[in-house]
C-alpha cells in the first residue's frame, strides 16, 4: 500500500527559505507522480507544484513559480522521497502542506481529484 510521509513544516520568517520532504514507500511501479498541495484555514486546497514519474517535467503554480523548486530521489526498493524546496516565502504561503500521488506516465495534473495516495500535512508558518 502506498503511504505519504512528510517532513520539514516548521516557522520561518518572511523572506526566509524552508525545504519539505515526502517519503512515499510501497510503490510497486515506477510510474507515480508526486505532487504538493496546501490548504489554508478557510480556503480551498490548493496545488502548489507536482513532478513527474522521472523527475523530468515539472508543474507550479503561478503563485510559487520561481519561488519553489520541487524534486525527486531516484527509486529504491519501491520508495521515493520528493522535495520541496521554497524561498522568499511570505504570510500567503502559511497553510498546511500536503504531499500527495497518482499513476501517471504523462503529465502532471494539479487536480487534487486526480491523486489517489495523500499524506498527513506538515504546518508551514511564515511570520511576518
Amino acid at each position: 500500500q502506498v503511504q505519504l510521509v512528510e517532513s520539514g513544516g516548521g516557522l520561518v520568517h518572511a523572506g526566509g527559505s524552508l525545504g519539505l520532504s515526502c517519503e512515499a514507500s510501497g510503490l510497486t511501479i515506477n510510474g507515480y507522480v508526486i505532487a504538493w498541495f496546501r490548504q489554508a484555514p478557510g480556503k480551498d486546497r490548493e496545488f502548489v507544484a507536482a513532478v513527474n514519474w522521472q523527475g523530468r517535467i515539472t508543474q507550479y503554480a503561478p503563485s510559487v513559480e520561481g519561488r519553489f523548486t520541487i524534486s525527486r530521489d531516484a527509486a529504491r526498493n519501491a520508495k521515493v522521497t520528493a522535495h520541496l524546496q521554497m524561498k522568499d516565502l511570505n504570510s500567503e504561503d502559511s497553510a498546511t502542506y500536503y504531499c500527495a500521488a497518482y499513476v501517471s506516465y504523462g503529465v502532471p495534473s494539479n487536480t487534487p481529484s486526480n491523486y489517489n495516495y495523500w499524506g498527513q500535512g506538515t504546518q508551514v508558518t511564515v511570520s511576518s
